[in-house]
């Protein structure tokens, strides 16, 4: 293969050509697209909002919810009809799917819309240059032909020896925050979950070109940096030394070092690889913020059991109290998953208590929805719809009044917010807590991307206002 960074025969360069990327799923695919954003930019493309226009259209998929390839094509249908209408008038249109569910099904993707020019799986979009060139070069020599009626047909989901990482440019940054990916894939194999099937086995990036990301990204301007993986506290990344592999807590006392970056998250964690190394990390760094995401999924051993979960209720509530006692205003998030296969009366009730007893200030609950390939989708034990709905409701009742309790908490007191992007008003600024919460607040236009103490005076269910508590800071 070519190296990365020559200009493929046929492209030119030059020509400022519109790119419209679309993201479904998780931070990993908003990570993702961006970085397909900057490997495409060598060739002339340009992010654009709408894909109207666009001469390259990349829908970037998730496999993890129900239904989601029917999702897929419907969108399909849509952006064939603005590829007919760009071939009506003389100009072409590359269509590309990207993403986890190209990665499970592309070969019945270019099967089912033929009219598809490029399926590429979330491992090899560093090679995606290459694909659209030759698309590009198919359009060319077909007059258009080649990208509006029948598609080019590039298929690309292979696991390649080389990572995407060891190929992508210097990143591009937009405001004050950032995600950057330090692992990928899972080895856990849950038995609900496609990940290991889509996204491969886990992989840690080197600790040194991590690093160099993060230097590259504050040197932009990010102030918060959101460290990526599917499971991100199992990162075990090599050495810049040679010496033992660097656990995400090291990792984190080293970017914490970095001149310039106020704030460290991570997510999506596995309460399996919550060592002791991450949660000293959260008592002695005052970038780590008090926030984290942790799924529990059940609060039944029984069915966490069924679901290969690898540890009990009971382990669970240990790395709680554990945390804890490390940092005692942390705050968490879980994933819920109800009704799943076999999932009695009894076992729903344990989950309501675990909820009752850890206390989450956000969450993500969904009724389980059987995923082709997974083990749980073969169990004869499915729980019936109407149940599944009933528990659903049931638990989001009570993580709606846990979260609701906790923003009223918060009122009276003073917190440091990241200002990170206008309001709905004029002169009004919208950021984040520490706690992710969204903040608003009467502020000037100067303070866009500083960290601000704010009083918070008042709440929602989902939000909450403050007032500067430097008032001086008002007039900056």
């Amino acid at each position: 293969m070519p190296g990365l960074w020559r200009f493929p025969e046929g492209t030119s360069p030059g020509l400022t050509k519109k790119l419209f990327i679309r993201t479904y799923g998780c931070q990993m695919n908003v990570y993702d697209s961006g970085r397909m954003t900057d490997v495409l930019a060598p060739l002339g493309y340009e992010a654009i909002e709408t894909p109207e226009g666009a001469d390259m259209v990349v829908i970037n998929t998730c496999h993890i919810r129900e239904k989601a390839s029917e999702k897929v094509f419907s969108e399909l249908g849509r952006l064939r009809l603005l590829k007919d209408a760009r071939r009506a008038e003389g100009g072409t249109m590359i269509l590309a799917v990207a993403g986890c569910v190209a990665q499970a099904e592309g070969a019945f993707i270019l099967e089912r819309a033929p009219f598809v020019d490029i399926v590429l799986g979330p491992q090899t979009y560093h090679r995606l240059p290459e694909m659209v060139a030759r698309a590009e070069r198919a359009a060319a020599e077909n007059n258009g032909a080649g990208t509006n009626g029948p598609g080019v047909g590039i298929l690309d989901t292979d696991f390649p020896a080389d990572t995407k990482f060891d190929h992508l440019p210097a990143p591009t940054a937009e405001g004050s925050t950032a995600f950057l990916s330090v692992q990928e894939g899972c080895d856990k194999f849950c038995t609900f979950c496609v990940v290991p099937y889509t996204r491969g086995a886990e992989y840690s990036r080197p600790a040194a070109q991590v690093i160099d990301e993060a230097r590259q990204l504050v040197a932009l301007g990010v102030r918060e940096m959101t460290l990526l993986g599917q499971n991100v506290n199992a990162y075990h990344g090599a050495a810049p030394d040679g010496g033992a592999e660097w656990t995400l807590g090291k990792l984190c006392r080293e970017l914490a070092a970095i001149e310039g970056l106020e704030r460290i998250r991570y997510t999506t964690s596995h309460p399996r690889d919550l060592d002791d190394d991450l949660i000293d990390a959260h008592r002695d760094l005052p970038q780590m913020m008090p926030f984290l995401h942790l799924p529990v999924q059940s609060g039944s051993d029984r069915i966490l059991r069924a679901m290969n979960r690898g540890h009990t209720a009971a382990e669970y509530e240990a790395k709680v109290a554990r945390l804890r006692a490390a940092n005692p205003d942390i705050a968490l998030s879980s994933d819920f998953i109800v009704g799943f296969p076999g999932e009695t009366d009894a076992d729903f009730a344990e989950t309501l208590d675990l909820v009752r007893r850890v206390g989450f200030i956000q969450a993500y609950s969904f009724k389980y929805s059987p995923r082709p390939g997974t083990p749980a989708a073969t169990l004869e034990t499915q729980v019936p719809e109407d149940v599944k709905s009933q528990r659903l409701a049931a638990l989001q009742a009570l993580l709606l009044e846990q979260q609701a309790a906790f923003n009223d908490a918060c009122v009276g007191r003073e917190m440091d917010v990241l200002l990170d992007r206008p309001g709905r008003h004029d002169g009004q600024m919208l950021g984040r807590s520490p706690y992710m919460q969204p903040v608003h607040v009467e502020a000037a236009e100067a303070l866009y991307g500083q960290v601000v103490r704010l009083r918070i005076k008042s709440a929602t269910a989902s939000s909450l206002a403050g007032v500067l508590a430097d008032v001086s800071a008002a007039a900056e």
